[in-house]
């Protein structure tokens, strides 16, 4: 379909709770080629509707350990567990930015697939840190919300100083 352009930090848009999606339909399906499109081009692993402007639920995973990309439509994780780890996280909307984030180990979501039906499962590993990672941006938090208020502002004068804010 069509590489989309992608929404940039600071922009507001990405502190806001995204919508439930309620049609699955042919648009759904052209946003969900879009977003892996988009995703592929960035480059990345995730990308979420927000991060192209469409306020939707939609989680679109490219992980280098699938076969096939992933498509999560009003993904919500019901359980994390006690367990943590830190992965470098960073997002297409703040290019060259990364930082070490601390997150469950695993988890257990509920999905629709792009035809609506319900799923369930379990995530360890990459799968479940890009899985928090991107619902956390569709409930508007961004990922550096995770970090501490010194880090994050050491990042964000970083990105600036690339000439990116």
């Amino acid at each position: 379909m069509t590489v989309q352009p992608i929404v940039f930090f600071p922009d507001q848009r990405l502190r806001q709770v995204a919508a439930p999606v309620v049609a699955f339909d042919k648009s759904l399906h052209d946003l969900s080629i879009d977003l892996l499109d988009t995703l592929r081009a960035a480059p990345g692993i995730g990308i979420t509707g927000p991060h192209i402007g469409i306020n939707l639920r939609v989680v679109v995973l490219d992980l280098p350990t699938s076969d096939a990309p992933e498509f999560y439509v009003n993904p919500e994780i019901t359980w994390l567990s006690d367990d943590k780890v830190q992965n470098e996280e960073g997002s297409i909307s703040m290019p060259e930015i990364s930082a070490p984030v601390e997150r469950p180990t695993s988890i257990k979501i509920r999905y629709a697939d792009l035809h609506g039906n319900i799923h369930e499962g379990e995530a360890a590993g990459l799968r479940s840190v890009c899985l928090q990672h991107e619902i956390d941006q569709l409930n508007g938090i961004f990922w550096l919300q995770r970090l501490s208020s010194l880090r994050r502002n050491r990042l964000i004068a970083r990105y600036k100083k690339l000439g990116h804010a």
